[in-house]
């Protein structure tokens, strides 16, 4: 079973994972860093996880495009995307989890998704989210840019329906989620999902579950040395 991200232990660090929510190799990470973590709590290690919001297709029709197109044009041919498609889905299956390509007809545009993710870690339940939207992109092919489809997960999350709704109806939140995407671009970051830890970038990538737990016993290492000096 999936350790629960949301709790935050007392004296826990800070762990940011930059993430979207149409990235498939961000569940995958996702997975490995939760078995990290499961590693790292017998030696008295916790940490604080927190969801940063990043835009793989920032210019994206906030209505989405058809998928099969889409990744045709980006990727140069269907069976360019297919391939990339049948990767994942290998990695899927060794980290526990199952996409469905054959469902997913839309690339949605992720604003609101982020939207939705900020307005969870304000409620104690960002990692619920987060694991509502990739499985419901990924392994059901529902289209997370639609609002329905948005307040089901936050819902099944814990979130309040209407409190969802009306957010989505409105522009909370998103002025803020493009000033995070672009400060984090501004920082470097071009891929995810990508890791820091106080403030101090990890590494990127859906990297395995022994090499993030030794990056962050590395990490800690050196933030506790750090103080000390």
């Amino acid at each position: 079973m999936e350790m629960n991200l949301d709790e935050k232990p007392a004296g826990a660090l800070r762990l940011d994972v930059v993430s979207d929510a149409i990235c498939p190799w961000c569940w995958v990470g996702k997975r490995h860093l939760s078995r990290a973590l499961e590693m790292l709590k017998p030696e008295g290690l916790a940490f604080s996880v927190h969801w940063r919001p990043f835009q793989l297709n920032p210019d994206m029709p906030r209505e989405g495009v058809d998928r099969a197109t889409y990744r045709a044009a980006k990727f140069g041919s269907e069976t360019r995307g297919a391939q990339l498609d049948a990767q994942v889905a290998t990695a899927g299956v060794a980290a526990g989890l199952v996409f469905r390509h054959d469902l997913m007809t839309r690339t949605p545009n992720t604003l609101d998704a982020h939207r939705v993710i900020r307005l969870a870690g304000q409620h104690g339940v960002q990692d619920a989210v987060v694991e509502a939207l990739f499985r419901a992109y990924f392994a059901e092919g529902r289209d997370i840019g639609n609002e329905a489809v948005l307040a089901d997960c936050a819902e099944a999350a814990g979130l309040d329906r209407a409190a969802v709704t009306a957010m989505l109806f409105g522009d909370e939140g998103e002025a803020e989620i493009r000033a995070e995407d672009a400060a984090i671009r501004e920082a470097g970051i071009s891929g995810v999902p990508s890791f820091f830890l106080n403030g101090y970038a990890l590494f990127s990538g859906a990297l395995p579950a022994e090499t993030i737990a030794e990056g962050l016993r590395r990490a800690v290492v050196f933030l506790r040395d750090k103080q000390a000096a």
